[in-house]
């Protein structure tokens, strides 16, 4: 029986790129001279550290990194960017943690909308991620692009496809 996975994975190596790209265009930038300006990518707790002089400087770094992630076919729906903080020397930071996988919550909005759409599929919860199958492989790319035009928190890839 044909089936897909639908799943949400970041790959690391893209997000340490768009990062390093990132910090090159800083170091570029009039406006960034001379301000102590950070950006810390760590891989364990899959988070971002923006440190910066003001919060201005601090919008123009988190645009240049949403930018930087979709030049690297990185959905910047992943970012979770966290409250703007203020440092011990005047200047401000930002915690950005990085989502992977599907949370519950939104499985279910995604199970109940391939319900909904009376096509002849299941879609079930693993973990997190979601398995569709159906007797028609027309049917299941009919769900992916249900899944796609849907209004989601998470960016999708569709994996595991078999028929």
């Amino acid at each position: 029986m044909p089936s897909f996975d639908a799943v949400n994975e970041i790959d690391l190596q893209e997000v340490d790129n768009a990062v390093n790209n990132t910090t090159k265009e800083v170091q570029n930038r009039y406006d960034f001279r001379g301000s102590n300006t950070e950006i810390d990518f760590n891989r364990k707790t899959k988070s971002i550290s923006l440190v910066t002089a003001d919060s201005m400087k601090m919008k123009a770094l988190r645009e240049m990194l949403v930018s930087n992630f979709v030049k690297r076919s990185l959905s910047p729906k992943a970012l979770d960017f966290g409250e703007e903080e203020g440092t011990s020397h005047g200047g401000v930071k930002m915690t950005v943690s990085i989502q992977e996988g599907i949370n519950r919550d939104i499985a279910k909005k995604m199970v109940k909308l391939i319900k909904d759409s009376k096509l002849k599929v299941q879609g079930s919860i693993h973990d997190d991620k979601i398995r569709v199958t159906g007797k028609k492989i027309d049917d299941l790319q009919e769900v992916m692009t249900l899944l796609r035009g849907a209004k989601l928190e998470v960016p999708l890839q569709f994996v595991n496809m078999k028929s």
